[in-house]
């Protein structure tokens, strides 16, 4: 019988052969994100598609119910999160996130976007924008107050259907409008409207299925929301009310972790994010604006959008600041018989 005995180094050159032949292994970019993001009708299986197929890796997504969730999540995990970005935050929370060292920053260019200011951000990339709107189910109520002193004018009807500002970015954005357009009598103005509120839930996706349901005949949403029933269903029902105040604006972004092993990978994924096979994905699926111009231009429903004459937005330090606080008042308000 013949006996053959590998040296060492042949051993080890044989072994790195055998690895070499094996087909190597996709790099993973764990995304935190909300729910609605990665839905069927939501633009995440279109982007998940478009960039596994030009960085020879994969996304596995990490969802919660609302964006605010994910700043809880992320300070509940800390140094052991698994995320390498952060996809969903928006304006309204990018201080407290940025404070707290959960975000680190990008280094990439953001010459080219197309907002309605200028963005000039070293840890935080936009990805869309929108307009908080109160939108009204015409059938149902044909006649929609017509100003925000109307609707929080202390009526119990018609009812409407908001979220709540700890868990959801649309009822933080709605704290923050009424705080912005009301000030210091704020807490006064939610003691007026409460009447009217017949739920506060979690999150949009809650309150929108209530309200399609026909549990009340208005809800907190964005004034972009009809161009979904018009382009999808057919559907000219749903409208936005315009009010003469102003609407609270909301630019959505997305951040690299500060605690991911894949940084470069991660700065990849946010350059992908301001090209057309991204953004062209934001109309018709995340039902926002897009930050880049498309080939093309909007979709015509887009286009005839009624689109709000003044845009409020307070600075997101002074949010980051005063979140908790205003928030205790609204809960105060709220509780009050």
């Amino acid at each position: 019988m013949l006996r053959f005995s590998l040296t060492m180094p042949l051993a080890l050159a044989l072994a790195a052969l055998l690895l070499a032949a094996l087909p190597a292994r996709a790099e993973v970019l764990t995304i935190y994100t909300y729910d609605s993001f990665i839905s069927e009708w939501g633009p995440g299986p279109a982007i998940t598609a478009a960039y596994e197929a030009e960085c020879s890796c994969s996304i596995e997504w990490t969802t919660v119910d609302d964006a605010a969730l994910l700043l809880s999540r992320l300070r509940l995990e800390g140094d052991s999160s698994r995320a390498d970005i952060v996809l969903g935050l928006d304006m309204n929370l990018m201080g407290e996130a940025q404070s707290a060292g959960l975000v680190q920053a990008h280094g990439i260019s953001l010459a080219g976007l197309e907002l309605p200011f200028d963005w000039v951000d070293p840890v935080f990339v936009p990805f869309d924008y929108g307009y908080f709107a109160v939108i009204y189910d015409s059938v149902a109520w044909p006649i929609p107050p017509k100003t925000l002193g109307d609707l929080v004018s202390g009526s119990d009807e018609p009812k409407i259907i908001i979220q709540d500002p700890r868990t959801s970015t649309p009822g933080l954005g709605l704290l923050l409008w009424i705080k912005a357009v009301y000030g210091g009598g704020a807490a006064a103005v939610w003691e007026r409207f409460e009447p009217r509120i017949l739920t506060v839930t979690k999150g949009w996706s809650e309150a929108y299925g209530l309200f399609l349901e026909g549990e009340a005949p208005m809800v907190l949403s964005y004034t972009t929301s009809p161009a979904y029933h018009q382009l999808v269903e057919g559907e000219d029902r749903y409208k936005a009310i315009i009010f003469p105040e102003g609407h609270y604006m909301q630019v959505e972004v997305a951040a690299i972790a500060a605690h991911t092993d894949q940084p470069d990978l991660a700065r990849d994924f946010l350059n992908f994010m301001i090209t057309p096979a991204f953004q062209e994905t934001i109309p018709t699926g995340n039902w926002m604006y897009p930050v880049i111009g498309l080939n093309g231009g909007l979709p015509q429903v887009f286009r005839d959008l009624p689109v709000p004459q003044t845009s409020i937005v307070l600075p997101p330090e002074e949010v980051s600041y005063q979140r908790a606080a205003w928030t205790n008042e609204w809960l105060d308000a709220m509780s009050r018989e």
